[in-house]
């Protein structure tokens, strides 16, 4: 009996048991329950009273989770919590990656991808896409004692070891650009500053959020902006597809805070104005 009783105690933990056990409160199949897929998302938020937003929370600027206090900070940390609001719901993080990201929507682990998603077209075979918000061309990150990286035009050349973060948009992109360099692919326990300050490359390539927020907490780190717009992305909030009345909801939002200000002032905070899309 206890060993029972634990087992559904689990299984009620969080908001998708929480879906379940009213579920079956009510007298209804647990496959017909509002977070098993049937009907809108937002009709179950509705009820539920419940937002489900995927974060990457080593996002820099976006959605960053400080090691010292653990709090989360950026500009869609507050642009979440005033969506939230506005559907007068409770906020619950979901923590994603860019490389999980299409899983994690489709999966239906979160109602929303809100951490800066580029707009691209492989990521659109998959997913919806909000309205751009935000827009971001590539930058190299190097160490300020680099012999070999002294501008731009140095990246793509014979052993030059160049990183990437896995599944963000600049990795197909490299791919696609390098003809000399080597590509290094950077997947979780790694990170791109470790691989760059332990010198086994020699550049990483990031965006504009990430870049500034980096170089205002690392001393060790030189910027190395292109002479000219290299590849600029819009940045938008991510959907499953499929579901015309969530997305015409998300859209609103985008909308909404792009007319009233909230997105200026959340950009100004955190330092992405010269990013913001406000049209």
């Amino acid at each position: 009996m206890d060993l029972e009783f634990r087992r559904l105690r689990r299984i009620f933990a969080g908001a998708a048991g929480r879906a379940w056990a009213l579920a079956l409160l009510a007298g209804t199949s647990l496959l017909t329950s509002p977070l098993a897929g049937a009907g809108s998302v937002a009709e179950r938020v509705k009820t539920m009273k419940v937002v489900r937003v995927c974060i990457w929370p080593e996002y820099y600027g976006i959605t960053f989770r400080n090691p010292r206090n653990q709090q989360l900070d950026g500009i869609d940390i507050d642009l979440s919590s005033e969506f939230a609001r506005d559907l007068g719901a409770r906020l619950e993080y979901v923590e994603s990656s860019f490389a999980r990201l299409i899983p994690d929507l489709l999966d239906d682990r979160c109602d929303v991808a809100m951490f800066a998603v580029g707009i691209t077209a492989q990521r659109q075979q998959s997913l919806k896409f909000s309205q751009p918000y935000l827009q971001s061309d590539i930058y190299g990150m190097t160490t300020r004692a680099s012999r070999s990286i002294k501008s731009w035009d140095d990246i793509d050349k014979p052993g030059i070891q160049v990183a990437v973060q896995a599944g963000t948009f600049m990795e197909p992109v490299m791919t696609a650009t390098l003809k000399q360099a080597k590509l290094v692919v950077i997947r979780p326990p790694l990170t791109r500053e470790q691989e760059l300050e332990s010198g086994r490359v020699d550049v990483f390539m990031t965006d504009y959020p990430y870049s500034r927020r980096l170089m205002a907490s690392a001393d060790w780190v030189r910027l190395v902006s292109p002479a000219k717009p290299f590849h600029i992305i819009p940045y938008g909030y991510a959907v499953k597809p499929g579901d015309a009345e969530w997305l015409a909801q998300l859209e609103q939002f985008v909308a909404h805070i792009k007319g009233d200000g909230r997105l200026e002032r959340a950009a100004s905070k955190h330092g992405l104005s010269e990013i913001v899309v406000a049209r």
